[in-house]
Parts: structure tokens; sequence; C-alpha cells
């Protein structure tokens, strides 16, 4: 396989994770996983840094099926993000962490909060970081896919891990920007080139200017 980028220890592959994962050398998977939910057919882009050359997101690739969670459950630290939708077909464990996005916000009809199935150990955990709309604890300007996560939370979940992180459904690649922050190796899969594109520009302005994006 030949890597779509490759630089201080973080590669980033094009293609289907399902044809990839068994030659890859990772022992941690953190991931933002389609759901199952065709949430999100198509929207509009926000901010002005943007590095899509339409104003229209692409459909989540798989997000029109029942996602199986299975391919990544055998490594020795597993995170996957949306599990609640999935949850009938993950064992049981107590250490699930919660997102916050309101964090102190009036209600309305998003979601309070993300979890993610986790086999790290320990107790639930709680990370509060805004996010709801253009009001946002960080990453402000720019929102580049339509489930897009920030680099904080992905700082606070590798935190959690050790080794050669994973991300099957890499998106815009907030996992490999923070693994980048963190100094850590890692390794990004993703079907749609757009968002391969999308990841390496974030990764290379990263290393240029030294700008957390």
């Amino acid at each position: 396989m030949k890597p779509y980028y490759e630089r201080d220890g973080i590669t980033i592959y094009h293609g289907d994770c399902r044809e990839m994962i068994g030659s890859l050398d990772a022992n941690v998977v953190v991931t933002d996983p389609p759901y199952g939910i065709n949430a999100a057919a198509g929207g509009r882009t926000f901010g002005t840094s943007n590095a899509c050359s339409t104003n229209e997101y692409l459909p989540i690739h798989g997000d029109d099926r029942p996602f199986d969670p299975s391919p990544f459950l055998g490594y020795l630290m597993t995170i996957l993000w949306g599990a609640n939708h999935y949850a009938h077909l993950l064992p049981a464990s107590p250490s699930w962490l919660v997102w916050d996005k309101r964090d102190g916000l009036n209600p309305n009809p998003l979601a309070d909060c993300e979890l993610a199935w986790t086999n790290v150990g320990g107790p639930a955990r709680l990370f509060h970081h805004r996010w709801m709309g253009m009001i946002r604890d960080s990453e402000r300007e720019t929102r580049w896919h339509p489930a897009q996560k920030p680099v904080a939370l992905m700082l606070w979940c590798i935190s959690m891990t050790a080794g050669t992180i994973l991300d099957p459904f890499m998106g815009s690649g907030p996992v490999l920007v923070a693994a980048l922050r963190s100094g850590r190796r890692a390794i990004g899969i993703e079907i749609e080139e757009r968002y391969c594109e999308i990841a390496a520009k974030r990764l290379s302005q990263r290393v240029m200017f030294g700008v957390d994006t």
C-alpha cells in the first residue's frame, strides 16, 4: 500500500479500512466511525479557511447501513465514539467516556453529550468542551466534516493510551492532529479522498507553522 501522506510519524492511507487493517502495525484504535444512522446526507460547510473546493459536505460513507465494531475489538486499547448507537454489539465495559458538548449552555434540540465505548479500564470519565454549532471552545472558524470532533477531545482520548494509534475512519483528521501534537505515531484511513487531502493539509500546516489546527 502506498501512503497518501507520510511525515513525522503520521501516515494516511486512502482506501477502505476493511481491506487494510490486518496489515497495519498498530495496537490502539481511536475513532469516530459511521454509526449507521444516515445522519448527514449533505450540508453546508462553515468558516472562511475551508480546505474544501465546494461548500457542500460529502455524505458520510457507510452511515446508511449498520456499523459492525467487531474488527476493532481485538486491539489492546480501543475507543469507539458514537457507541450508544451500536452498544448491543459491544462487550460490557465500566469505562465509557462522556463528552459534555453543552457545558452550561441552555438546552436545544441537539444532543447534550456524545458517548464512547472503551476497553482502556477504569471508571467512566467526563470531558467538558463546548461544541454546539458555532459556539465552541476551540476551532471556531472552520468545519470540514459533518461529524467533525475537536482536536482537544482527541488529545484527551489518546492521553489514556500508549502505542501506535489507528484511526480507520479518519475524516478530517483530528485524531492524527492530536497524535502529532503529542509526539505519537498514528495511522489514518479514509475512503473519501477529499478528506485525505484536508487532513494532510491540516497536518502540514501544523508542522510548518506550529499552529493548533
